[in-house]
């Protein structure tokens, strides 16, 4: 089955290989462009808290044995494999993460590495339980234009059987472009809050993982 790849690199080409080694045909059509953007982040920390594996290149060696809070446990394999020593990852959503920071409860100064425009909510609930946070944007993620040709062509000719949805972010990026084709493929998403965003086109079905991670999304496919 041709799959449809929405997901932004690094993450893009990772996932390919994982579809190609299933047996499937994978097609790039990443709706997101990510820019690193340099960021002034404190010197000693009393833990870090990344909301999206897209903030990891920004993150110095220095801050390796750090303590990091983090959504998902994608992001903290990513967080790992980059030398971070002291991972906890919430395995669920925003409102888990908050949850794990809550109960670790670390004196101290949290800061809290996100992507341009994201992390507002968070930063208020965080101070609002009484942590001290600052909030810096590490990356930006710009909207695609248009998608590349042969996915367009793919999506027309309906070839797709599927597409993978692995943020709000990049679901309302791909609802913008329009494309054609949707009404005959099974649009999965990495959780409930990425499956609503994918309202506004005729899918043959959403479905959302049963928990926010790549082989439970890939398990929609079978």
């Amino acid at each position: 089955m041709k799959i449809l790849v929405t997901r932004p690199e690094p993450g893009a080409s990772a996932t390919a290989a994982r579809l190609v080694a299933m047996g499937h045909e994978p097609v790039l059509a990443p709706c997101l462009v990510i820019a690193q953007r340099p960021a002034r982040l404190p010197e000693n920390p009393a833990a870090l808290i990344i909301t999206s594996g897209q903030a990891v290149p920004a993150l110095p060696p220095a801050l390796h044995n750090v303590p990091v809070f983090c959504v998902g446990d994608a992001t903290a394999g990513k967080l790992r494999a980059a030398g971070f020593t002291r991972v906890e990852s919430a395995s669920g959503d925003a409102a888990d993460l908050l949850r794990l920071i809550r109960e670790r409860h670390l004196p101290g100064l949290h800061v809290l590495a996100v992507g341009e425009r994201h992390g507002q909510a968070l930063a208020r609930q965080l101070r609002g339980a009484g942590f001290a946070v600052v909030r810096r944007t590490v990356y930006a993620a710009r909207p695609l234009r248009a998608l590349p040709e042969a996915a367009r062509a793919a999506l027309a000719g309906g070839e797709i059987g599927a597409a993978l949805f692995y943020s709000a972010e990049s679901a309302r990026a791909f609802i913008r472009l329009n494309p054609p084709g949707t009404e005959t493929i099974t649009a999965c998403a990495l959780s409930p809050a990425v499956a609503g965003a994918l309202g506004g086109l005729p899918w043959r079905a959403i479905r959302a993982a049963l928990a926010p991670t790549e082989a439970d999304l890939m398990a929609l496919l079978s």
